[in-house]
């Protein structure tokens, strides 16, 4: 019985993302990939999400209006409730400062948006749930 309500749950992503056309190609093919998924622009936004319902896994811009993707991932990660979430960086920014800023906080991956296709931003995330079963 809690094996069938496992498969049943679909898992939930947000994503963090101040761009309208890319967060909702996200969202879009996150649904169609069967993840539960939603959109937030800006940290207000996202930890209201984080409160509402916990996510499975956070896809992060690191340039958001008012508060960066560093502190939100910095308060992700001092959460005692969100720390556990897996948080991949999407981003346009992949200096080496930035890839080890972010690893360091805590983010499990760094996606540099120009380099990856939307498919393959939606199979890192499936690595992600991939990789905690294993565990």
């Amino acid at each position: 019985m809690e094996v069938e309500n496992q498969t049943e749950t679909k898992k939930k992503v947000v994503v963090v993302e101040d761009d309208t056309l890319l967060r909702d190609l996200l969202v879009k093919k996150l649904l169609r990939e069967n993840f539960d998924a939603v959109g937030c622009v800006d940290a207000k936004a996202a930890f209201r999400q984080f409160d509402q319902e916990k996510p499975d896994v956070i896809l992060l811009d690191l340039i958001l209006p008012e508060t960066d993707g560093f502190e939100i991932l910095t308060q992700i990660k001092a959460s005692q409730d969100l720390s556990h979430i897996p948080v991949l960086i999407l981003t346009n920014h992949g200096q080496k400062e930035d890839v080890d800023r972010a690893l360091k906080l805590g983010a499990q991956d760094f996606l540099v948006k120009a380099n990856f296709t939307l498919s393959e931003i939606i199979e890192r995330v499936q690595m992600v749930f991939e990789d905690q079963s294993i565990v």
